[in-house]
Protein backbone atom coordinates (compact mmCIF):
# COMPACT_ATOMS: atom_id res chain seq x y z
CA UNK A 1 0.00 0.00 0.00
CA UNK A 2 0.87 3.78 -0.92
CA UNK A 3 2.32 5.46 2.46
CA UNK A 4 -0.08 8.65 3.60
CA UNK A 5 2.57 11.13 1.83
CA UNK A 6 2.86 8.84 -1.92
CA UNK A 7 -0.92 9.30 -1.57
CA UNK A 8 -0.98 13.00 -0.62
CA UNK A 9 1.33 13.80 -3.13
CA UNK A 10 -0.79 11.41 -5.83
CA UNK A 11 -3.71 13.74 -5.10
CA UNK A 12 -1.74 17.12 -5.21
CA UNK A 13 -0.70 16.44 -8.64
CA UNK A 14 -4.30 15.17 -9.77
CA UNK A 15 -5.59 18.54 -8.57
CA UNK A 16 -2.74 20.54 -10.38
CA UNK A 17 -3.18 18.42 -13.72
CA UNK A 18 -7.47 19.61 -13.13
CA UNK A 19 -6.36 23.18 -12.44
CA UNK A 20 -3.95 23.36 -15.93
CA UNK A 21 -7.19 22.23 -17.21
CA UNK A 22 -9.65 24.66 -15.26
CA UNK A 23 -7.75 27.26 -16.88
CA UNK A 24 -7.29 25.81 -20.15
CA UNK A 25 -11.32 26.17 -20.24
CA UNK A 26 -11.67 29.50 -18.48
CA UNK A 27 -12.88 32.34 -21.20
CA UNK A 28 -10.44 34.87 -21.76
CA UNK A 29 -7.43 32.84 -20.89
CA UNK A 30 -4.77 31.78 -23.19
CA UNK A 31 -1.54 29.38 -23.11
CA UNK A 32 0.44 33.05 -22.83
CA UNK A 33 -1.59 34.38 -19.71
CA UNK A 34 -2.15 30.77 -17.85
CA UNK A 35 1.30 30.43 -18.08
CA UNK A 36 1.87 33.68 -16.54
CA UNK A 37 -0.61 33.39 -13.61
CA UNK A 38 0.97 30.07 -12.98
CA UNK A 39 4.92 31.09 -12.63
CA UNK A 40 3.16 34.59 -10.30
CA UNK A 41 1.10 31.79 -8.28
CA UNK A 42 3.94 29.78 -7.91
CA UNK A 43 6.45 32.55 -6.72
CA UNK A 44 6.54 32.44 -3.36
CA UNK A 45 7.46 28.18 -3.68
CA UNK A 46 5.59 25.18 -5.04
CA UNK A 47 3.84 24.69 -8.02
CA UNK A 48 1.59 27.25 -8.99
CA UNK A 49 -1.12 24.94 -9.81
CA UNK A 50 -1.59 23.55 -6.49
CA UNK A 51 -2.77 26.91 -5.54
CA UNK A 52 -5.32 28.05 -8.28
CA UNK A 53 -7.99 26.58 -6.09
CA UNK A 54 -7.46 28.11 -3.02
CA UNK A 55 -6.65 31.92 -4.41
CA UNK A 56 -9.23 34.57 -3.25
CA UNK A 57 -10.53 36.77 -6.17
CA UNK A 58 -8.51 39.67 -5.23
CA UNK A 59 -5.36 37.28 -5.82
CA UNK A 60 -6.70 35.51 -8.92
CA UNK A 61 -6.65 39.50 -10.37
CA UNK A 62 -3.26 40.31 -9.28
CA UNK A 63 -1.71 37.45 -11.30
CA UNK A 64 -3.30 38.83 -14.66
CA UNK A 65 -6.04 36.98 -14.79
CA UNK A 66 -9.21 39.13 -16.65
CA UNK A 67 -11.71 40.04 -14.16
CA UNK A 68 -14.28 37.84 -15.83
CA UNK A 69 -11.76 34.70 -16.01
CA UNK A 70 -11.03 35.22 -12.19
CA UNK A 71 -14.43 34.91 -11.25
CA UNK A 72 -15.18 31.80 -13.28
CA UNK A 73 -11.75 29.95 -10.91
CA UNK A 74 -13.09 31.68 -8.23
CA UNK A 75 -16.79 30.68 -8.15
CA UNK A 76 -15.88 27.16 -8.69
CA UNK A 77 -16.96 27.15 -12.44
CA UNK A 78 -13.92 26.30 -13.94
CA UNK A 79 -12.94 23.55 -11.38
CA UNK A 80 -16.42 22.03 -11.95
CA UNK A 81 -15.50 22.50 -15.90
CA UNK A 82 -12.65 21.03 -15.55
CA UNK A 83 -13.78 17.43 -13.65
CA UNK A 84 -16.12 17.13 -16.02
CA UNK A 85 -14.49 17.54 -19.34
CA UNK A 86 -11.34 15.04 -17.48
CA UNK A 87 -14.49 12.34 -17.16
CA UNK A 88 -15.37 12.88 -20.47
CA UNK A 89 -11.94 12.26 -21.69
CA UNK A 90 -11.65 8.74 -19.78
CA UNK A 91 -14.92 7.93 -20.87
CA UNK A 92 -14.22 8.17 -24.79
CA UNK A 93 -10.98 6.63 -24.38
CA UNK A 94 -8.59 9.93 -24.13
CA UNK A 95 -6.27 11.11 -22.01
CA UNK A 96 -4.73 14.68 -21.08
CA UNK A 97 -1.42 16.04 -20.85
CA UNK A 98 -0.90 19.32 -18.85
CA UNK A 99 2.60 21.28 -19.07
CA UNK A 100 3.68 19.95 -15.53
CA UNK A 101 3.47 16.40 -16.88
CA UNK A 102 6.66 14.56 -17.87
CA UNK A 103 5.13 12.90 -20.57
CA UNK A 104 4.34 16.21 -22.11
CA UNK A 105 7.14 16.87 -25.58
CA UNK A 106 9.93 18.41 -24.48
CA UNK A 107 10.44 20.06 -27.98
CA UNK A 108 6.69 21.89 -27.30
CA UNK A 109 7.70 22.93 -24.10
CA UNK A 110 10.52 24.93 -25.16
CA UNK A 111 8.11 27.12 -27.80
CA UNK A 112 6.95 30.56 -26.79
CA UNK A 113 3.11 29.79 -26.42
CA UNK A 114 2.87 25.85 -26.00
CA UNK A 115 -0.72 24.64 -24.69
CA UNK A 116 -1.28 23.95 -21.34
CA UNK A 117 -3.13 21.08 -21.82
CA UNK A 118 -2.96 18.46 -25.14
CA UNK A 119 -5.65 15.86 -25.75
CA UNK A 120 -4.79 12.82 -26.24
CA UNK A 121 -5.88 9.68 -28.20
CA UNK A 122 -2.96 7.21 -28.52
CA UNK A 123 0.38 6.99 -27.41
CA UNK A 124 1.54 9.89 -26.04
CA UNK A 125 5.32 8.59 -25.07
CA UNK A 126 4.81 8.81 -29.34
CA UNK A 127 4.91 12.63 -29.26
CA UNK A 128 8.54 13.11 -27.57
CA UNK A 129 10.42 10.88 -30.64
CA UNK A 130 12.20 12.98 -33.31
CA UNK A 131 10.34 13.70 -36.04
CA UNK A 132 9.19 15.70 -39.08
CA UNK A 133 6.75 17.05 -39.75
CA UNK A 134 4.77 16.99 -43.76
CA UNK A 135 2.72 19.44 -44.94
CA UNK A 136 1.24 20.92 -48.06
CA UNK A 137 -1.91 21.75 -49.92
CA UNK A 138 -5.18 20.59 -49.75
CA UNK A 139 -5.50 19.86 -53.08
CA UNK A 140 -2.49 18.41 -54.64
CA UNK A 141 -1.18 17.47 -57.91
CA UNK A 142 -0.58 13.73 -58.62
CA UNK A 143 3.22 14.84 -57.95
CA UNK A 144 2.41 16.38 -54.81
CA UNK A 145 0.70 13.40 -53.71
CA UNK A 146 3.33 11.44 -54.52
CA UNK A 147 6.17 12.83 -52.99
CA UNK A 148 4.39 13.41 -49.53
CA UNK A 149 3.85 9.61 -49.45
CA UNK A 150 7.15 8.63 -50.49
CA UNK A 151 9.15 10.75 -48.33
CA UNK A 152 7.20 10.09 -45.66
CA UNK A 153 7.42 6.67 -45.68
CA UNK A 154 11.11 6.57 -46.54
CA UNK A 155 11.83 8.41 -43.65
CA UNK A 156 9.21 6.60 -41.40
CA UNK A 157 10.99 3.39 -42.45
CA UNK A 158 14.44 5.53 -40.56
CA UNK A 159 11.99 5.41 -37.81
CA UNK A 160 11.51 9.83 -37.66
CA UNK A 161 7.99 9.97 -36.48
CA UNK A 162 5.64 11.69 -39.46
CA UNK A 163 3.76 14.23 -37.88
CA UNK A 164 0.76 16.09 -39.93
CA UNK A 165 -2.59 17.74 -39.78
CA UNK A 166 -4.59 14.87 -41.35
CA UNK A 167 -5.84 17.67 -43.59
CA UNK A 168 -6.87 16.27 -47.27
CA UNK A 169 -4.43 15.66 -49.39
CA UNK A 170 -0.70 16.56 -48.60
CA UNK A 171 -1.32 15.77 -44.86
CA UNK A 172 -3.00 12.57 -45.55
CA UNK A 173 -0.20 11.30 -47.80
CA UNK A 174 2.10 12.14 -45.55
CA UNK A 175 -0.05 9.77 -43.18
CA UNK A 176 -0.46 6.84 -45.22
CA UNK A 177 3.12 6.83 -46.51
CA UNK A 178 4.32 6.68 -42.62
CA UNK A 179 1.83 3.60 -41.87
CA UNK A 180 2.45 2.03 -45.06
CA UNK A 181 5.87 2.04 -43.59
CA UNK A 182 5.14 0.19 -40.55
CA UNK A 183 6.08 3.42 -38.80
CA UNK A 184 4.02 6.01 -36.32
CA UNK A 185 2.63 9.25 -36.90
CA UNK A 186 0.69 11.85 -35.72
CA UNK A 187 -1.66 14.01 -36.36
CA UNK A 188 -2.69 17.26 -34.67
CA UNK A 189 -6.25 18.42 -35.21
CA UNK A 190 -7.86 21.80 -35.05
CA UNK A 191 -11.06 20.22 -33.36
CA UNK A 192 -11.44 18.37 -30.51
CA UNK A 193 -9.98 14.49 -30.48
CA UNK A 194 -13.85 13.14 -30.50
CA UNK A 195 -14.82 15.29 -34.06
CA UNK A 196 -13.02 13.54 -36.84
CA UNK A 197 -12.58 15.79 -39.39
CA UNK A 198 -12.80 15.85 -42.32
CA UNK A 199 -15.16 13.30 -42.24
CA UNK A 200 -14.06 10.94 -44.68
CA UNK A 201 -10.90 10.08 -42.59
CA UNK A 202 -12.05 8.28 -40.04
CA UNK A 203 -10.51 5.15 -41.12
CA UNK A 204 -6.87 7.00 -41.22
CA UNK A 205 -7.50 8.29 -37.87
CA UNK A 206 -7.85 4.79 -36.44
CA UNK A 207 -5.71 3.41 -38.34
CA UNK A 208 -3.29 6.02 -36.83
CA UNK A 209 -4.02 4.91 -33.28
CA UNK A 210 -3.90 1.09 -34.08
CA UNK A 211 -0.64 1.26 -35.11
CA UNK A 212 0.64 3.05 -32.30
CA UNK A 213 0.61 6.85 -33.50
CA UNK A 214 -1.08 9.73 -32.04
CA UNK A 215 -3.90 12.07 -32.05
CA UNK A 216 -3.51 15.48 -30.45
CA UNK A 217 -5.33 18.34 -29.99
CA UNK A 218 -4.95 21.69 -27.76
CA UNK A 219 -9.11 22.24 -28.29
CA UNK A 220 -11.75 20.71 -26.09
CA UNK A 221 -13.87 17.35 -26.37
CA UNK A 222 -16.53 18.63 -29.53
CA UNK A 223 -14.64 21.77 -30.75
CA UNK A 224 -15.61 21.70 -33.99
CA UNK A 225 -13.87 23.27 -37.20
CA UNK A 226 -13.35 26.84 -37.25
CA UNK A 227 -10.87 28.77 -39.35
CA UNK A 228 -9.05 30.33 -36.76
CA UNK A 229 -8.25 26.72 -34.80
CA UNK A 230 -5.73 25.42 -37.88
CA UNK A 231 -3.56 28.51 -38.00
CA UNK A 232 -3.18 27.77 -34.13
CA UNK A 233 -2.49 23.94 -34.53
CA UNK A 234 -0.21 24.56 -36.87
CA UNK A 235 2.56 25.98 -34.16
CA UNK A 236 2.06 22.50 -32.45
CA UNK A 237 2.90 20.72 -35.43
CA UNK A 238 6.49 23.09 -35.95
CA UNK A 239 6.63 22.67 -32.32
CA UNK A 240 6.97 19.06 -31.66
CA UNK A 241 8.90 18.09 -35.17
CA UNK A 242 12.41 19.25 -35.24
CA UNK A 243 12.00 19.84 -39.07
CA UNK A 244 9.57 20.71 -41.29
CA UNK A 245 8.81 19.17 -44.50
CA UNK A 246 6.86 21.98 -47.12
CA UNK A 247 5.62 19.48 -50.38
CA UNK A 248 3.13 21.66 -52.67
CA UNK A 249 1.70 25.26 -50.91
CA UNK A 250 -0.12 28.29 -53.15
CA UNK A 251 0.81 31.79 -52.65
CA UNK A 252 -2.06 31.98 -49.90
CA UNK A 253 -1.78 28.39 -48.44
CA UNK A 254 -2.12 28.08 -44.39
CA UNK A 255 1.18 26.08 -44.98
CA UNK A 256 2.94 29.62 -45.33
CA UNK A 257 2.17 30.10 -41.30
CA UNK A 258 3.39 26.47 -40.48
CA UNK A 259 6.87 27.25 -41.96
CA UNK A 260 6.80 30.70 -40.46
CA UNK A 261 6.31 28.69 -37.03
CA UNK A 262 9.15 26.47 -37.85
CA UNK A 263 11.34 29.40 -38.38
CA UNK A 264 10.67 31.39 -35.30
CA UNK A 265 10.88 28.38 -33.58
CA UNK A 266 14.46 27.50 -35.06
CA UNK A 267 13.26 24.27 -36.64
CA UNK A 268 15.02 23.78 -40.06
CA UNK A 269 12.59 23.54 -43.07
CA UNK A 270 13.04 21.59 -46.15
CA UNK A 271 10.70 22.00 -49.09
CA UNK A 272 10.05 19.87 -52.22
CA UNK A 273 10.86 21.52 -55.27
CA UNK A 274 7.98 22.02 -58.02
CA UNK A 275 6.93 23.41 -61.57
CA UNK A 276 7.46 26.99 -61.92
CA UNK A 277 4.20 27.13 -64.18
CA UNK A 278 1.94 25.58 -61.22
CA UNK A 279 0.41 27.66 -58.59
CA UNK A 280 1.00 25.05 -55.97
CA UNK A 281 5.05 25.31 -56.23
CA UNK A 282 4.95 28.33 -55.50
CA UNK A 283 5.37 28.12 -51.86
CA UNK A 284 7.98 25.96 -51.62
CA UNK A 285 10.11 27.48 -54.22
CA UNK A 286 9.86 30.93 -52.46
CA UNK A 287 11.40 28.64 -49.24
CA UNK A 288 13.72 27.18 -51.26
CA UNK A 289 15.02 31.15 -52.64
CA UNK A 290 14.83 32.18 -48.62
CA UNK A 291 16.94 29.27 -47.50
CA UNK A 292 15.06 26.60 -46.98
CA UNK A 293 16.65 22.86 -47.81
CA UNK A 294 15.75 21.80 -51.39
CA UNK A 295 14.79 18.02 -50.55
CA UNK A 296 14.19 15.75 -53.33
CA UNK A 297 14.96 12.42 -51.39
CA UNK A 298 14.84 11.08 -47.78
CA UNK A 299 18.63 11.51 -47.41
CA UNK A 300 18.61 16.03 -47.77
CA UNK A 301 16.48 15.44 -44.89
CA UNK A 302 18.94 12.97 -43.07
CA UNK A 303 21.97 14.69 -43.37
CA UNK A 304 20.97 17.91 -41.60
CA UNK A 305 19.57 15.97 -38.71
CA UNK A 306 21.36 16.71 -35.58
CA UNK A 307 24.02 14.36 -34.82
CA UNK A 308 22.43 13.06 -31.44
CA UNK A 309 19.07 12.54 -33.13
CA UNK A 310 21.14 10.61 -36.02
CA UNK A 311 22.85 8.27 -34.03
CA UNK A 312 19.75 7.55 -31.73
CA UNK A 313 17.85 6.63 -34.69
CA UNK A 314 20.68 4.65 -36.35
CA UNK A 315 21.04 2.58 -32.80
CA UNK A 316 17.32 1.64 -32.74
CA UNK A 317 17.31 0.42 -36.47
CA UNK A 318 20.67 -1.42 -35.74
CA UNK A 319 18.69 -3.32 -32.21
CA UNK A 320 15.79 -3.70 -34.82
CA UNK A 321 17.64 -5.75 -37.27
CA UNK A 322 17.91 -2.77 -40.31
CA UNK A 323 15.10 -0.96 -41.85
CA UNK A 324 11.69 -2.14 -40.77
CA UNK A 325 9.02 -1.57 -43.79
CA UNK A 326 6.71 -3.39 -45.89
CA UNK A 327 8.12 -2.28 -49.10
CA UNK A 328 11.71 -2.51 -48.12
CA UNK A 329 13.68 0.34 -49.14
CA UNK A 330 14.15 3.54 -50.71
CA UNK A 331 12.05 4.65 -53.06
CA UNK A 332 13.88 6.14 -56.12
CA UNK A 333 12.64 9.11 -58.42
CA UNK A 334 14.30 8.20 -61.70
CA UNK A 335 13.40 4.41 -62.14
CA UNK A 336 12.75 0.87 -60.92
CA UNK A 337 16.28 -0.58 -61.29
CA UNK A 338 15.67 -2.81 -58.67
CA UNK A 339 12.35 -4.12 -60.13
CA UNK A 340 11.92 -7.39 -61.44
CA UNK A 341 11.34 -6.84 -65.35
CA UNK A 342 7.71 -6.54 -66.06
CA UNK A 343 5.76 -8.50 -68.88
CA UNK A 344 5.94 -6.37 -72.27
CA UNK A 345 2.70 -5.24 -72.18
CA UNK A 346 3.14 -3.93 -68.73
CA UNK A 347 6.11 -2.19 -69.45
CA UNK A 348 4.50 -0.26 -72.25
CA UNK A 349 1.42 1.39 -70.48
CA UNK A 350 3.89 2.28 -67.37
CA UNK A 351 6.30 3.51 -69.84
CA UNK A 352 3.22 5.86 -71.24
CA UNK A 353 1.88 6.70 -67.58
CA UNK A 354 4.03 9.83 -65.63
CA UNK A 355 4.80 10.41 -62.06
CA UNK A 356 3.98 14.02 -62.41
CA UNK A 357 0.86 14.02 -64.32
CA UNK A 358 -2.01 12.10 -64.21
CA UNK A 359 -4.06 10.37 -67.29
CA UNK A 360 -7.06 10.10 -68.44
CA UNK A 361 -7.82 6.17 -69.58
CA UNK A 362 -9.41 7.29 -72.89
CA UNK A 363 -6.14 9.02 -73.27
CA UNK A 364 -4.27 6.13 -72.66
CA UNK A 365 -6.41 3.80 -74.84
CA UNK A 366 -5.82 6.10 -77.95
CA UNK A 367 -2.37 6.74 -77.33
CA UNK A 368 -1.45 3.08 -77.19
CA UNK A 369 -4.22 1.61 -79.96
CA UNK A 370 -1.03 0.75 -82.55
CA UNK A 371 0.66 -1.13 -79.73
CA UNK A 372 -1.91 -2.77 -77.39
CA UNK A 373 -5.31 -3.40 -77.20
CA UNK A 374 -7.98 -2.52 -74.90
CA UNK A 375 -8.01 -5.63 -73.02
CA UNK A 376 -4.22 -5.69 -72.86
CA UNK A 377 -4.14 -2.24 -71.32
CA UNK A 378 -6.75 -2.96 -68.56
CA UNK A 379 -4.79 -6.06 -67.63
CA UNK A 380 -2.19 -3.95 -67.66
CA UNK A 381 -3.27 -1.35 -65.54
CA UNK A 382 -5.40 -4.18 -62.97
CA UNK A 383 -1.79 -6.02 -62.77
CA UNK A 384 0.25 -2.90 -62.07
CA UNK A 385 -1.94 -1.74 -59.58
CA UNK A 386 -1.63 -4.85 -57.64
CA UNK A 387 1.76 -4.25 -57.82
CA UNK A 388 1.90 -0.88 -56.46
CA UNK A 389 3.45 0.60 -59.92
CA UNK A 390 0.03 2.31 -60.85
CA UNK A 391 -2.33 4.21 -58.74
CA UNK A 392 -6.12 4.88 -60.38
CA UNK A 393 -7.16 8.57 -59.22
CA UNK A 394 -10.93 9.68 -59.84
CA UNK A 395 -12.30 9.61 -62.85
CA UNK A 396 -10.42 6.70 -64.58
CA UNK A 397 -7.12 8.67 -64.19
CA UNK A 398 -3.98 7.35 -63.78
CA UNK A 399 -0.42 8.19 -62.57
CA UNK A 400 3.10 6.28 -61.74
CA UNK A 401 3.86 5.84 -58.33
CA UNK A 402 6.81 6.90 -57.35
Amino acid sequence: MNSDAEQDALKSSEIGRLAWMALTLTPEMGPTRIARAMARLGAAGGSGAARVFEASLTELESVGMPAKAAQFVFDGRARAAAEDEAKRVAETGGSFLTREDKAYPERLDSIYDPPAVLWIRGDAAVLDRPGIAVVGTRQPTPYGLGMAEMLSRDLANRRLTILSGMARGVDTAAHKGALDAGGKTVAVWGTGIDVVYPKENKKLAERIVASGGTIVSEFPLGTFPAPQNFPLRNRILSGMSVGVLVVEAGEYSGTRITARCAMEQNRDVYAVPGNVTNKNAWGPNTLIKQGAKLTATWEDVWEDLPSQIRLQLEDEMDAAGGIESKGGGAASLFGDADEKPLPEYERIVLERLRRDESMQLDELIEGLERELGSAEIFTALFELELRGRVKQLPGKNYVRCF
